[in-house]
């Protein structure tokens, strides 16, 4: 009897988290137009309807089309469309060009959400614990794209030249910067790698890193910093750079982090603004990272290194992402929040990683070659999805995402 009323509290919570999930997608897509949510503005950006599409492509294909005997998907024509990586999953409409599809339209896109999201409350009461399971990583992996929802309609939003805003926020509190301190890092062998509750199949398994005398700074690098580093040549000045870096640099013309100007104002999701010296700096690479450690007489730390810093912070403070609202790094976070940190680690398996079973077995492992790991969480990370094990990952060109910098020295 006990070990029955443990699963009804266990099932109950996933739907309460499911449902907020859920809805909270929705809201983050109210302010937008059918023609807002179609564009794509960039091949590795997708469209904001894609996202609301995904994440419902998820939900149909994995639990209701594989554990609710009888059911029939709404329309057999969109998992071509929406399916994004997935090679067990069939053919695929091509990443570039998700910003063709203007049918189905936004309304019918929602209209199927609603569809799914009843089917999957009617369902949850009698599915198996393997697909429990399943829903609880379409809820993470719906807060991923929710993040991603954030910065690829900030990227859409840049490329229109009435720079429209996605919202309104206030304007940001005056913050004295906290002066840069180093924190004494761990010297010797440590556990890393997530031990028990949810985590991604790229966190375990739970193992042993050895570290060597370092510190971590005890925040991140400001915008004030950043223009420094600016004015000192910065950004011409080849030998702070890597040499795939610095082709980089010249090729696409790089002067300053994504969406700034030289007037010191900056694009955000509530239209441009003026940049916040205070505010830790966004929108940079893992080559600009690497370059401005550089300059400063420091280095990017290890995954290992950072993870072993904050294992013991709470997760859920720090700036994130609580309401559909726009967001902004601000001034005055802790190591989760603001922006995710580069590390110099580069995004590979752990020792005895093994994916996941099934075609969800695609959701990681695949994509461990050319990626760098960043640590922490963003303003646009849903709080409560991180934790110190995390392993978010993009290549190191990426800089669309609220990506900063935390320094590290060797000790």
């Amino acid at each position: 009897m006990a070990t029955r009323r443990h699963q009804e509290q266990l099932e109950t919570s996933l739907a309460a988290r499911l449902a907020a999930t859920r809805k909270l997608t929705l809201d983050l897509a109210a302010p937008l137009s059918d023609a807002d949510a179609t564009i794509q503005p960039h091949p590795d950006a997708s469209p904001a309807k894609w996202h609301l599409a995904h994440t419902t492509w998820f939900f149909e294909t994995f639990i209701l089309r594989d554990h609710v005997p009888g059911y029939r998907l709404h329309d057999e024509r969109w998992p071509f469309l929406f399916n994004s990586y997935y090679e067990g999953e069939g053919d695929r409409h091509a990443r570039p060009r998700r910003g063709m599809i203007s049918r189905p339209s936004l309304a019918e896109v929602r209209e199927w959400r609603a569809a799914v999201d009843a089917e999957m409350a009617s369902a949850l009461p009698n599915l198996p614990p393997p697909a429990l399971k399943l829903v609880e990583l379409g809820i993470q992996h719906e807060q991923q794209h929710q993040e991603l929802f954030l910065t690829d309609i900030l990227a859409t939003f840049a490329e229109n030249p009435l720079e429209p805003a996605y919202g309104r926020l206030e304007p940001a509190p005056c913050h004295a910067v906290e002066p840069l301190a180093w924190i004494a890092g761990r010297d010797g062998p440590v556990d890393i790698g997530a031990d028990t509750g949810f985590a991604f199949d790229s966190e375990r398994p739970r193992h042993r890193a050895l570290l060597y005398p370092h510190r971590i700074a005890n925040r991140c690098v400001t915008n004030g910093e950043w223009q420094q580093f600016i004015g000192d040549g910065g950004y011409s000045t080849a030998t702070l750079w890597l040499s795939e870096a610095w082709d980089w640099l010249r090729t696409e013309q790089i002067e300053r982090p994504l969406y700034w100007r030289e007037d010191g104002t900056h694009f955000t999701l509530a239209g441009r603004r003026e940049i916040d010296w205070a505010a830790p700096v966004a929108h940079v690479s893992y080559y600009e990272a690497d370059a401005f450690a550089r300059w400063a007489g420091a280095r990017l730390p290890t995954e290992a290194e950072w993870e072993d810093a904050f294992a013991s912070s709470d997760p859920m403070i720090g700036h994130q992402l609580d309401r559909a609202a726009p967001v902004l790094p601000r001034a005055g976070g802790g190591p989760f929040g603001d922006v995710w940190q580069w590390t110099q680690s580069a995004f590979l398996p752990y020792p005895g990683f093994r994916p996941e079973a099934g075609t969800v077995g695609e959701y990681n492992g695949k994509f461990m070659c050319g990626q760098f790991v960043l640590k922490g969480a963003s303003c646009a990370t849903p709080r409560g999805h991180s934790r110190a094990s995390y392993r978010n990952f993009f290549p190191p060109a990426a800089r669309w995402q609220y990506t900063g910098v935390r320094l590290a020295q060797d000790a």
